[in-house]
Order: structure tokens, then C-alpha cells, then sequence
């Protein structure tokens, strides 16, 4: 599997290189000597603001550079997500934006892009104020919100172009423009998943996923009866609390440019909306109901004698459905893999993943949030987790055909 998904250990510094390094250099961390002088967190933060900068250098450079200033907050703005819950909101299908070659080929190039300072100084109070809302956790920390982060990116960068919608297939045009642009590498092509900057930063921001996290289980918090659990109706507790801590804060008047960046017109706010809501679903792994849902819709999209992809096709559904359908899917699947990024890498990271996790369970359980002593079967569990999640989750990744080895 570690040819296959390879590990994401690389450090990854402002300037999006990378470079092998030990857990604590994972994100540039080693830095310049300013950098020493700022805190873990706040050098994190440093390394997630330069990372979303890029992505909305991209964002401004696919809709022709243009950055209009919209009024907070909208009408739209005000009344999304208020209809439900936040698991209410899933959706099997989300419609990707397409782009013709066209389009591609007169694209500026992102790093033409001046981010100004003041999106900048929103962003970085945004992330800043997203750490502080971590609670001090061994595993489910701000760390590990950016090792999925750079997971994630790792693994948007490994997408190879087998999309043959979007006019940019193999051989369709040349692959750089007139003006040096690498087409194939910006747009990535698989389903239109890196076709749209939009995505990549929905699915990267996705690494809120574990705001607020109480260190126990969603069940534990049914058990409980927590506050929470009856907002969410006992399903997916953490994951919707995180969506909408993270998103209402979003919605505040101090990031009204930094919104202004990420989506221009209802449509995109829509699109922004679905994918932070299907990706950060996607990371309850354990509910038994949305896992069966999880793996008939890869059945559905991916089976080469599903009956039940048969019947949808039966049904009159559209290329472009199917083709959304499998990039819905993928997505979910790649925070899933980037969620437990730590299983998939050099042991040393693996290892000190592991042991965050398990003083974290063991933590739960001193303080009479956990039924049983996780260190009487710890590793009989990680090697169940492996069988049963780690691996097919891997081969699910290598038989979607669209990660290549970089």
C-alpha cells in the first residue's frame, strides 16, 4: 500500500516544497529564524495561511482574476444550513464547474495573482481563531488538522488526467499553453475533481473536521446524552458540531474579503457549502448506516458488475451525473484517507500518531468516558483497523484510477 498511497511525511514549506522530515518538521516547521520565534501553533498556522493562499490565488485565476466585494453578510449568506441539520445537507451527487480547454489555455498564471494583505491578515485570524478552538487533545489536535491538510494536498497532487469531459484529455491539446502554462498539472483532471481551485480548497479547508473535538467517540457523547447529540440527532455528533462552529465563524463580518476571494456568486457559495458538508461527513467512519450508504454509492460508481450501478444507468442518468457521482465519491474517500495519512507512512510517524491516539482513548478512560482499559487489546484493535479499514480503503484509492505515483 505504500507504493500506492505513498506517505505524506514530506516537510512542506511556504513556498509548497518539500523535503523529508521527522513528525515535528511534517509542516515546515524547521522554518527561517523568524519562524523560531512563534509557537508551534502559530508556525502551523503560518503554514496552512501560506497553503490556502495558493489555493486562492487559483480561485481568483480561474474566474479571469476578478475579486468584487459582496455586502455581509448576504441573504444567502444568512439562511444557509438552516434548514436541518448538517448531515441533512448530504448529498450523493455534487456538480462539479467545468472548464474548457479554452478557458484553461487564457488562465493566468495563479502566482500572477496578488492576494492582498488584508485577505491575508482575515485568513490568518480565521485559522488562528480555528487552533484556539481545538481543545488540547494528544491526537484530535490543530496538528493533526494540519496533517490532514497536508495530506490532502499531497494526495490532490498525485490526481492524473484520465478526465475525458473537460477537453484537456491526453492528446486533446498541448499540454502548456502559449504563455507556459501548464495545463495538465493545474487542472488535474479526474472526474473535474482539480479542474476547479474551488474543490481543492473546499476539500483542503475540510481539515476543520475535528473543531471542538470532546476526545471521545460520537458514542460516547450519545451515551451522554450531550447537548450536542440532541442538536444532532445522534448522528455524526462531532462532524456537524465542527461544520457549523467552523462555518458560522466564517460568516462573520471580520472575513468579509476573505469570502470574497473564495466564491463570488450564489452558485459557488452553494458548491462551497456542499463540499465542506459531504467532505467532513465523510470522516465518521464508524456510523454503521452511512457506511453501508458509503459503499453502495462506490458500488454504484465504480463496480464493474454492480447491479445497482446498472439500475441507475438504467434510470437515464446523465454522463455528467455519473461523472459527478464518481468525483463525489472520490473526494470522500481521499479525507478518509488523509484522516489516517499516519497508518500509510514511515513507521516513525505511524508509530508516534498511534501513541497520541492511544493516550488520548486512555485519557477517556480515566476519566470514566470509556467502558473498557484500551491498553488490554490496543494492538489486536490497530490490527483490526488495518484488515478491515486501512487496506480496502487503500485498494478502494488504487482501483478509482485516478491517483498516479509521483
Amino acid at each position: 500500500m505504500k507504493s500506492e498511497i505513498s506517505t505524506v511525511d514530506e516537510t512542506i514549506d511556504s513556498d509548497g516544497g518539500e523535503s523529508t522530515g521527522d513528525n515535528s518538521g511534517e509542516f515546515g516547521l524547521g522554518g527561517s529564524e523568524g519562524t523560531h520565534k512563534l509557537t508551534k501553533t502559530e508556525r502551523l498556522v503560518q503554514w496552512n495561511v501560506a497553503l490556502l493562499t495558493s489555493l486562492l490565488q487559483q480561485i481568483i485565476a480561474s474566474r479571469g482574476g476578478v475579486v468584487k466585494q459582496i455586502k455581509p453578510p448576504s441573504s444567502e449568506e444568512r439562511t444557509i444550513g438552516t434548514n436541518g441539520t448538517v448531515l441533512e445537507e448530504f448529498t450523493p451527487i455534487i456538480p462539479l464547474k467545468r472548464f474548457e480547454a479554452q478557458d484553461l489555455q487564457q488562465r493566468q498564471r495563479p502566482s500572477s495573482i496578488k492576494i492582498s494583505d488584508k485577505v491575508k491578515c482575515e485568513l490568518r485570524g480565521y485559522l488562528s481563531n480555528v487552533a484556539s478552538m481545538y481543545k488540547d487533545n494528544p491526537f484530535h489536535s490543530f496538528e493533526h488538522a494540519s496533517h490532514v491538510t497536508a495530506s490532502v494536498k499531497k494526495l490532490l497532487t498525485r490526481i492524473v488526467n484520465t478526465d475525458e469531459t473537460n477537453g484537456l484529455a491526453k492528446g486533446s491539446i498541448k499540454s502548456k499553453s502559449s504563455n507556459g502554462l501548464d495545463l495538465v498539472g493545474l487542472a488535474g483532471h479526474s472526474y473535474g475533481i482539480t479542474s476547479d481551485p474551488l474543490t481543492q480548497f473546499s476539500v483542503v479547508f475540510s481539515a476543520i473536521h475535528d473543531v471542538d473535538h470532546s476526545n471521545v467517540p460520537n458514542s460516547q457523547l450519545v451515551k451522554e446524552n450531550t447537548r450536542s447529540a440532541q442538536m444532532y440527532k445522534s448522528k455524526s455528533v462531532a462532524e456537524q458540531n465542527s461544520v457549523e462552529l467552523a462555518w458560522d465563524m466564517l460568516m462573520q463580518d471580520e472575513y468579509e474579503e476573505l469570502r470574497a476571494c473564495i466564491y463570488q456568486t450564489k452558485e459557488d457559495l452553494h458548491r462551497f457549502r456542499q463540499l465542506v458538508v459531504n467532505t467532513v461527513m465523510a470522516t465518521d467512519i464508524v456510523d454503521k448506516e452511512l457506511q453501508a450508504l458509503r459503499k453502495a454509492r462506490w458500488e454504484i460508481a465504480f463496480s464493474e458488475t454492480s447491479a445497482l450501478r446498472d439500475l441507475v444507468s438504467g434510470a437515464g442518468e446523465s454522463e455528467t451525473d455519473r461523472e459527478n457521482r464518481k468525483a463525489t465519491i472520490v473526494i470522500e474517500h481521499l479525507i478518509q484517507a488523509s484522516d489516517v495519512a499516519h497508518t500509510m507512512q514511515h513507521w516513525h510517524i505511524c508509530k508516534s500518531w498511534n501513541e497520541k491516539f492511544f493516550v488520548e482513548c486512555y485519557q477517556a478512560y480515566q476519566q470514566g468516558r470509556a467502558d473498557s482499559d484500551p491498553s488490554e487489546d490496543w494492538y489486536k484493535g490497530e490490527v483490526g483497523f488495518f484488515d478491515y479499514y486501512v487496506i480496502p480503503l487503500a485498494k478502494k484509492l488504487q482501483s478509482c484510477g485516478v491517483f498516479g505515483v509521483s
